[in-house]
């Protein structure tokens, strides 16, 4: 029983590290392990080297709506939901392999990654709690984030009509 005990420890452990080596917050921390806040605060400090940041956690679907990180979090979220229907793992630890792939697509292509593991974990709380959702677009048939309860029967993405200023950002996160 206690090597049980310490297996499952060692994996909350090792969860946290890499939470943190992707640059989450230890609110999300807090919320996908058990260790306690001091050890966590602890581990962070050795880990990242530096303290945790401090502040709230993104609390609005809005940023999730406004062009570019709608790609971002499109693109994470598909891969996301794959992930899901297609493996037997932990939903963190999907999210974490997830945005992982999301930050090595978007890298290879040149474009800095404006979707945080912090931000994508809470998207993932937002779609949970049915806030979110993905919607297909009536022009390409790609699945974008939208509202749950959005009423556009004609809905078209941010890469099928992007907006007038589009074209002024590519070098700041644009997706081509």
């Amino acid at each position: 029983m206690a090597a049980r005990s310490l297996l499952a420890e060692n994996r909350q452990i090792q969860r946290a590290i890499e939470l943190i080596q992707l640059g989450a917050r230890l609110q999300v921390l807090e919320s996908e392990t058990d260790l306690p806040y001091e050890r966590l605060l602890r581990l962070y400090k050795e880990v990242a080297g530096r303290s945790p940041s401090k502040g709230q956690l993104p609390f609005s679907t809005d940023w999730f709506m406004t062009w570019q990180p709608n790609i971002h979090a499109s693109l994470f979220l598909n891969i996301y939901e794959y992930l899901q229907k297609s493996t037997d793992i932990e939903s963190i630890d999907a999210i974490a392999k997830a945005w992982r792939l999301y930050r090595d697509e978007v890298t290879a292509h040149g474009v800095e990654p404006i979707l945080s593991i912090t931000r994508a974990w809470r998207m993932v709380k937002f779609v949970d709690s049915g806030m979110l959702c993905l919607t297909k677009c009536t022009h390409c048939g790609g699945r974008f984030v939208n509202h749950t309860y959005e009423l556009d029967n004609q809905f078209t993405c941010g890469l099928c009509e992007p907006p007038a200023r589009a074209g002024k950002a590519q070098k700041a996160g644009a997706i081509h």
